[in-house]
């Protein structure tokens, strides 16, 4: 017992604080972008860069963060930051050039509900599981989403909403629908990931609905392919009015 006392005084406090104005992420990580072009180059950069209130704007839904994205040849669409923040509220929310997603918080009854105790039932709807992984993540002792009061549940009727992954294949949609139906009033959707949002990679595709949206009111839009446990963190945060 003593051996691992010790041990655990080496180790520290492995949580990390949130929010916190000097949190780095590493430079690999591709955040935040903005645009580099007055439109969108043809090839992979098709749709990415839009026209949004007068001027070009990244979709964020639409963005892989990959490395073609913010390739040099044609001029590069985009250029990532550093910065995790990309949840936003609605779908429109999403088209910025290095500002932050407006997330609008829960007024009234439903964040006197969902403030202090909110618990999410994940539904993963044809995805690669990547985005799972990352909510995974979430539970662990470096972000430890449950110190906010926010937990995973197993049964649909025990949740107030659902956070959704995958690009809601057609063999997915009819079980999507009754564990949505399953939820209590009042209850709130997440979508997680490129693939939720918009269809991902796979958008157009026969075998998937294109993202949640075409089936269910969305609340929350993380995008990512997979989104950072700390983008999908600060959306809910922000949602809940906590930050």
């Amino acid at each position: 017992m003593r051996d691992f006392l010790r041990a655990r005084l080496r180790q520290g406090t492995a949580t990390l604080r949130y929010p916190d104005p000097a949190l780095r992420l590493p430079e690999r990580f591709r955040g935040l972008p903005a645009v580099r072009c007055e439109h969108a180059a043809p090839g992979s950069a098709e749709e990415l860069v839009v026209l949004s209130g007068g001027k070009p704007r990244a979709d964020l839904g639409r963005c892989l963060f990959s490395p073609e994205e913010s390739a040099s040849l044609g001029g590069g669409p985009l250029e990532f930051g550093g910065d995790h923040r990309l949840a936003g509220s609605g779908r429109e929310d999403l088209l910025v050039d290095a500002e932050i997603p407006r997330v609008e918080a829960l007024e009234g009854r439903m964040r006197s509900l969902f403030g202090r105790s909110l618990r999410l039932r994940s539904v993963s709807a044809g995805s690669c599981n990547g985005c799972e992984a990352e909510l995974v993540a979430l539970s662990n002792v470096v972000f430890d989403l449950a110190r906010f009061g926010v937990q995973f549940v197993a049964s649909p009727r025990h949740a107030d909403g659902l956070v959704v992954t995958g690009a809601v294949s057609i063999n997915m949609r009819e079980a999507l629908l009754e564990t949505y139906e399953a939820v209590p009033e009042p209850k709130l959707v997440i979508a997680v990931g490129a693939c939720a949002i918009g269809g991902g990679p796979f958008r157009g595709s026969p075998e998937v609905m294109n993202g949640v949206a075409e089936l269910l009111p969305v609340d929350l839009h993380a995008p990512g392919c997979p989104p950072h446990p700390l983008t999908v963190l600060d959306g809910l945060l922000r949602l809940l009015g906590s930050v």
